[in-house]
């Protein structure tokens, strides 16, 4: 296959600033999902990351080795939270015309059967990628969801609302470890541009967004020695914009909570406090990316040793607010 100057740009771009975060990534099967759509530039940026660093669910690669494979809505369905509907032929063409009024309930990319679309909300999108898309492409479940990155944060109260959040959730709460991921700086646009486009802001942000998850899932995935998650409990990251912190090397992990603490609240013990920072703070002070641990039935913050088991396994990656 001819690679075009562009494709070749993008293919280096995220190949550099994956290649730190490709080597102990460990042998599982992932679940992709989002809310923004199955076309929009942000998801197909992170599948063709994943792709790179060893998430390759084609049938020419063994299973032995790590697969993804995407599931996600037919258009956007951006803070749609936990509506769910039964999937229905497109009587509006698919996102940015990806596919014509018409096309079945649920469909998939003529150049790479990997590439997913289900004409429902982010819920279904993500269940059907569990029960019908994982047992047929890799002949098993899945061992992890990953939801976004959203085309904007996640944070706070509003994500009682987000349906990356409730993708998550609902992964979870199906009984396989999710977590959701969101970005500050991205936009509504067509995965074409990431080849048409590929040094604009967006473009570039989404390389630094992969760049960010691949090496949090190289650090926690790093020891699966205990389950990857405690039932029914979810992450949130959130990365902060790139405008001000254009690189992942210029953003500092930092573990925090949904909401704000109380007099009373006491959490995990990190950085010397019983009392984490809320995610919203945090990413309002500079270039920090948050972690927050969440209970996927209630959407609100788990208890301090639930913080620990996912803090436990971050230890090294983290940093402390000065």
């Amino acid at each position: 296959m001819r690679f075009s100057l562009i494709s070749l740009y993008l293919h280096i771009l995220i190949f550099s600033q994956a290649a730190s975060a490709t080597s102990v990534l460990p042998n599982l099967k992932v679940v992709l999902t989002n809310d923004d759509g199955w076309a929009v530039a942000q998801i197909r940026s992170e599948y063709n990351a994943l792709h790179e660093a060893g998430f390759n669910a084609s049938p020419l690669r063994s299973l032995s080795f790590t697969c993804v494979l995407m599931s996600a809505p037919a258009v956007n369905k951006s803070g749609t939270g936990n509506s769910t509907a039964v999937p229905s032929v497109l009587t509006t063409p698919c996102e940015f015309d990806t596919c014509p009024v018409g096309s079945p309930a649920v469909g998939f990319n003529a150049t790479d059967r990997n590439l997913n679309y289900v004409n429902a909300f982010p819920v279904d999108a993500v269940t059907y990628g569990i029960q019908a898309l994982a047992p047929k492409l890799f002949q098993s479940p899945p061992d992890l969801v990953i939801s976004g990155s959203n085309v904007g944060n996640n944070l706070g109260s509003v994500i009682t609302g987000s349906a990356t959040v409730r993708a998550a959730a609902a992964g979870s709460l199906l009984g396989f470890p999710s977590i959701a991921f969101s970005g500050a700086t991205a936009a509504q646009i067509s995965y074409t541009t990431l080849e048409s486009d590929p040094t604009s802001k967006f473009s570039l942000a989404a390389a630094t967004y992969n760049n960010l998850t691949l090496t949090f899932l190289q650090k926690y995935l790093s020891n699966l020695e205990n389950p990857i998650l405690p039932p029914g409990v979810t992450i949130n990251v959130n990365y902060p914009g790139t405008e001000n912190c254009p690189t992942a090397s210029s953003i500092s992990w930092i573990f925090t909570r949904i909401a704000a603490p109380s007099e009373g609240t006491r959490d995990v013990e990190s950085c010397g406090k019983t009392q984490l920072t809320d995610e919203l703070t945090t990413i309002r002070l500079g270039c920090y990316a948050t972690i927050s641990v969440f209970n996927a039935t209630t959407i609100q913050d788990v208890s301090a040793d639930k913080q620990e088991f996912v803090l436990k396994k971050l230890q090294g990656l983290l940093s402390c607010l000065p």
